[in-house]
């Protein structure tokens, strides 16, 4: 009896203990997702447990805050030293369909941004041309309000297939990759950063869709149907749902590979693509007395090569990586008609801030020399040949190169803060305006 008497006791005393244990977990987890938490993937937290539970059941809100400033430390068309500060807002809401609906693979997504502020990319170039890049790749398309995601995205065949279509932005399926650089020239969707009459990359949405086969986990081909109207990117139909008036539609083809290599696993992210656009556009090359004398469509290609190349004591998280990019735009239309860039990010460089991420990197645009050639057919109608004068028009040749350095450190998991240097050789190419040193600064919250 006394023997039992003492197991009871011993099971109660290791019972009581592990529900205490589980208690003190339990609050340190809550303690963990409380607000302003530095564990929180949340500036507000968890809302006490209700947030995790509403993605649990397919219902996942997403708000956002990106912040950019830059100053320019030399250099520029305007010499003078400023700064300017821009923002972004991101509200949105996806919806997993089937645990929600029972609607087997399929999701929803809507977002709304808000734009706002100034770059300083118009400080460090010549007015009467503006730039190629942008030192606060966050800044353009209008500062407004905007529907950028209004879609639904269904799979067939068991994922075999993928079919999206709503209101979407080019960028978030073809050319796609994530980027911290600050600066236009290094982020994703290159391809519509050149091409920016045809390819709306975020914010600017348009009805379209794209149809992608995984043809393995690894392999992919896609293909996506756009329409092309002067309203999507107007500052002022940010929420205009109608398609008038089409100029007519473009359409991408991508093929993708993103594999593993190594026992380590170290991915990749491997796309060619080719783009269509059936609206008709000035070409440069036919200009004479004062307007164009003939149209074509458009046409353009790119690669992305990316790739992890290093591993630190096992983990892919941290490691070495490797992004090339290349755009090549038909030379009819397109004022820019080729552009290339590399750069190199190493994710945790030190074995106490292992999400922090140090990134280099270095771009080149190029001008297309029939719309250079436009623009000196246009001086000389005018009587223009000094540079000095008001109503000259530069003439924009060959290359602007872009440089950035950034660090981003991870404060918390819902704050990353990077302070970044960039330098711009012959801003807008012009061999005229002086090199621009750039110091930059970011931000990120999730909330």
């Amino acid at each position: 009896m006394q023997r039992k008497a003492y197991a009871d006791y011993r099971l109660k005393k290791i019972a009581l203990l592990c529900s205490g244990a589980l208690m003190m977990f339990s609050t340190v987890s809550q303690a963990d997702m409380a607000p302003l938490s530095v564990d929180s993937s949340y500036m507000f937290g968890d809302w006490g447990g209700l947030r995790s539970q509403l993605k649990e059941d397919g219902v996942d809100f997403q708000v956002n805050y990106t912040m950019e400033s830059a100053s320019n430390l030399a250099g520029g068309y305007n010499t003078s030293t400023t700064a300017r500060y821009t923002d972004q807002w991101a509200f949105g809401t996806s919806l997993d369909l089937e645990k929600l609906l029972n609607w087997d693979d399929t999701q929803f997504q809507f977002t709304l941004t808000s734009r706002n502020g100034q770059d300083l990319t118009s400080h460090i170039n010549d007015p009467r041309t503006g730039g190629l890049s942008s030192v606060e790749e966050v800044y353009g398309r209008g500062q407004t309000w905007r529907l950028t995601q209004f879609w639904l995205n269904k799979g067939f065949f068991d994922h075999l297939v993928e079919v999206k279509a709503g209101r979407v932005t080019v960028g978030e399926d073809f050319d796609s990759f994530q980027s911290n650089f600050q600066n236009l020239a290094f982020g994703s969707g290159q391809a519509g950063n050149w091409r920016g009459d045809r390819w709306f990359n975020w914010p600017v949405s348009q009805w379209g869709g794209r149809v992608k086969f995984n043809f393995t986990p690894e392999v992919f081909l896609q293909v996506g149907f756009y329409n092309q109207t002067a309203s999507n990117y107007d500052s002022g139909n940010g929420f205009r749902l109608d398609t008038s008036p089409t100029l007519g539609n473009m359409v991408p083809v991508e093929l993708g590979w993103k594999p593993t290599f190594g026992p380590d696993k170290l991915p990749g992210n491997y796309r060619v693509g080719f783009y269509y656009s059936s609206v008709n556009g000035d070409k440069y090359a036919s200009y004479h007395d004062g307007s164009y004398n003939d149209k074509a469509h458009a046409y353009g290609g790119y690669l992305l090569l990316q790739q992890q190349l290093t591993a630190m004591d096992g983990d892919n998280q941290r490691g070495l990586s490797m992004t090339v990019q290349g755009v090549m735009n038909d030379r009819r239309t397109s004022k820019t008609d080729n552009y290339q860039e590399v750069a190199l990010v190493w994710k945790g460089p030190f074995a106490s801030r292992s999400q922090d991420e140090i990134g280099v990197g270095a771009a080149r645009i190029h001008v297309n020399s029939n719309y250079g050639r436009m623009q000196h057919r246009i001086n000389e109608e005018n009587g223009e040949s000094d540079y000095r004068s008001p109503t000259y028009l530069p003439v924009q040749h060959g290359s602007e190169y872009n440089y950035e350095i950034y660090y981003n450190a991870r404060l918390t998991n819902w704050l990353s803060l990077r302070p970044n240097l960039q330098y711009v050789t012959s801003p807008g190419a012009l061999s005229e305006v002086k090199n621009a040193f750039v110091g930059g600064l970011s931000a990120n919250v999730n909330f």
